[in-house]
């Protein structure tokens, strides 16, 4: 409560904090400096290469690639080229990432799982184009920096677990999509079965050469689709 002040020569009045009225003016938004970067890359390096999905577009301009890289990479972060985020693991190109986003296909009602968390890059993507994300990551430091900046950012859809990806998530399954960001000899088994039916996956496959995969789960079967070649980070599994 604000008292009355008397003034000389007048009746008591009341004063009004110039705070209080501030506090009820519109605040300025914060500057977002990488924002003509991101607009940069999608343009250079994205459409240029043939992503056309708007959805994907608009994911890839809008989340912050450079708070999922070291502070001291973060002027690299929207550069044409993957970066390494410690621990021998590296977040993928932008292109990369757009090109499994396309063609993983996420509808807004999806559920996703995502096998290798990395920095949490790609599950941010995909939580602006799913309506939830299970992501599973081998490497404790790892899964728990991705948890912690995906909770800063406020992706609430996205749900990281520390663990060996291979058996994938059954207490969530199945999945519309499923998307692997390290890349096994042979696609597990788990995985397929966790698909739902009439679902799909995107997975690197290979060793010394590697293919991105499209596997789609049909009434007819299993069908497995060839697309480009790439280099990732080769799939880990567990002790025992």
């Amino acid at each position: 409560m604000v008292a009355p002040v008397a003034l000389r020569g007048t009746r008591p009045v009341l004063l009004v904090s110039c705070c209080v009225a501030l506090m009820l003016l519109p605040q300025p938004r914060a500057v977002d400096s990488f924002a003509p970067l991101r607009a940069a890359m999608v343009t250079d390096q994205i459409q240029r290469r043939g992503v056309a999905d708007p959805r994907v577009l608009d994911a890839m301009r809008t989340v912050p690639r450079h708070r999922f890289v070291p502070a001291t990479l973060q002027h690299l972060a929207y550069t044409d080229r993957p970066l390494p985020i410690g621990l021998d693991q590296t977040i993928s190109q932008p292109f990369i990432v757009a090109y499994m986003s396309e063609a993983l296909g996420a509808e807004r009602t999806h559920n996703v799982l995502e096998i290798g968390t990395g920095s949490g890059y790609q599950a941010a993507v995909l939580a602006h184009l799913a309506r939830v994300v299970y992501t599973i990551e081998i490497v404790p430091e790892l899964a728990r920096r991705a948890a912690a900046t995906l909770k800063d950012l406020g992706f609430t859809s996205v749900h990281v677990r520390e663990g060996d990806g291979y058996a994938g998530w059954p207490e969530q399954a199945p999945f519309d999509r499923i998307m692997v960001t390290a890349a096994p000899e042979r696609i597990p088994q788990p995985l397929i079965d966790q698909l739902r039916a009439g679902g799909r996956m995107v997975i690197p496959v290979g060793s010394a050469e590697q293919w991105l995969t499209v596997v789609e789960k049909t009434a007819a079967g299993v069908i497995e689709r060839r697309t480009i070649p790439v280099r990732f980070v080769p799939f880990r599994r567990g002790r025992g």
